[in-house]
C-alpha cells in the first residue's frame, strides 16, 4: 500500500513538471530551440535507454524471449492507436502558428499608424511651430487611444482558431499523459529506484510541453493564469492514470503480469522518444544537438543504472 502512494506521489511529481514549462514560458519570452532540442533529446535518450537495458530485458528474463518482444510490441502497437485516434502536435512545429501571429502584427501595423512611422506624416517633416507642436500632440494622443482600443480588439478577439488549437494541443497531451503516469506506476512497483528513473526521464520531456501548452494560450489570451492552468491540466493526468492502474490492476498484479506491463511500458516509451521527442528535437535546431542530446541521456542513465 505504501509503495502504491509513494508510486502515485512520483506520477504527481513528474505529470506536474509540465507547469515548470508553463513557468519557462512565461518568464522567458523567447525559448532557445537549442536548449529545447537538447532536453528532448536528452529525453529520449534516457527513455531508449531504460526502455532497452531495464524494462524489456526484466520481462524477458521472467517471461521469456518471445513473450517479453510479443508485450513490447503490444505497448508499441497501443500507443499507435492512441496517436491515431488522438493526434496532437507541438507548438515548436506549428507552422501556422507563426504565420497567424504574422497577420495579426501585420493588421496591428495597418490599423495603427504609430506602429508603422513611415505612415505618419507628423514624424516625416518636422516643425517648430507652436501650431504643428499642439497638432502633434494633439495626434499623439489621439493614436495612442488607437492603440489602446486595436490591443483591446486584438485581446479578445483575433486568432479564435489559434485559440482553439492551442486548447485541442493541452488536450491531446493530457490525454498521451494517461500511459507515462501508468508506466511510472508499473515501474515503481517493481521496485523504487526503477519508478525513480521513470519519473526523472518522464519530467524531462513534460517540461517543454508545459512550454507548448503555455505559449499559444497566452499568446492568444494575455492571460498568464489561463495559460498556467491549461499546463497544470495537461500534466494532471498522470497521477489519473497511476491511480487508475491501481484500482484496475491492484487485484490482479502479480510477478508474470507485473513483467509483462513492463514490456508494454517499454514499448510506449521507445514510441514516444521516436515519434514525438527525436523528430521535434531535429526540428528545432542542427542534428547535432539532437544527438548531444540522445548520447547525454544514454550516458546519464547508463551511470544511475550502474550506480542503483
Amino acid at each position: 500500500m505504501e509503495q502504491a502512494f509513494f508510486a502515485i506521489l512520483l506520477s504527481l511529481i513528474a505529470g506536474l513538471s509540465t507547469t515548470i514549462g508553463s513557468v519557462i514560458a512565461l518568464v522567458i519570452k523567447k525559448q532557445n530551440p537549442r536548449f529545447i532540442s537538447f532536453i528532448m533529446g536528452f529525453s529520449a535518450g534516457v527513455m531508449i535507454l531504460v526502455a532497452f537495458v531495464e524494462l524489456l530485458q526484466q520481462s524477458i528474463n521472467y517471461n521469456g524471449l518471445l513473450v517479453g518482444n510479443l508485450f513490447f510490441l503490444l505497448g508499441l502497437i497501443l500507443m499507435f492507436l492512441l496517436d491515431i485516434l488522438i493526434s496532437h502536435h507541438y507548438q515548436f512545429e506549428d507552422k501556422d502558428y507563426e504565420q497567424m501571429v504574422c497577420k495579426e502584427k501585420e493588421l496591428y501595423s495597418s490599423t495603427n499608424p504609430s506602429s508603422n512611422p513611415n505612415s505618419n506624416p507628423n514624424i516625416q517633416h518636422k516643425h517648430n511651430g507652436r501650431f504643428m507642436n499642439h497638432r502633434n500632440r494633439h495626434g499623439q494622443h489621439r493614436r495612442q487611444r488607437q492603440m489602446r482600443l486595436q490591443q483591446k480588439i486584438l485581446k479578445n478577439n483575433s486568432s479564435p482558431r489559434l485559440y482553439k488549437a492551442s486548447l485541442l494541443v493541452a488536450v491531446g497531451i493530457f490525454l498521451h499523459n494517461f500511459p507515462e503516469g501508468m508506466a511510472t506506476f508499473i515501474g515503481t512497483i517493481k521496485g523504487v529506484e526503477l519508478g525513480v528513473l521513470l519519473t526523472f526521464a518522464i519530467a524531462l520531456h513534460n517540461i517543454p510541453e508545459g512550454i507548448a501548452v503555455s505559449v499559444p494560450v497566452y499568446a492568444c489570451t494575455g492571460s498568464k493564469r489561463r495559460a498556467f492552468m491549461w499546463s497544470f491540466l495537461s500534466g494532471i493526468s498522470e497521477p489519473v492514470g497511476a491511480i487508475l492502474t491501481w484500482l484496475i490492476l491492484a487485484p490482479f498484479i502479480n510477478e508474470y503480469l507485473l513483467n509483462a506491463m513492463l514490456a508494454i511500458v517499454g514499448g510506449l516509451m521507445v514510441y514516444i522518444s521516436l515519434d514525438e521527442l527525436l523528430p521535434i528535437s531535429r526540428s528545432l535546431a542542427k542534428e547535432h544537438f539532437s544527438i548531444l542530446g540522445i548520447i547525454s541521456g544514454m550516458f546519464v542513465m547508463a551511470v544511475s543504472l550502474a550506480i542503483l
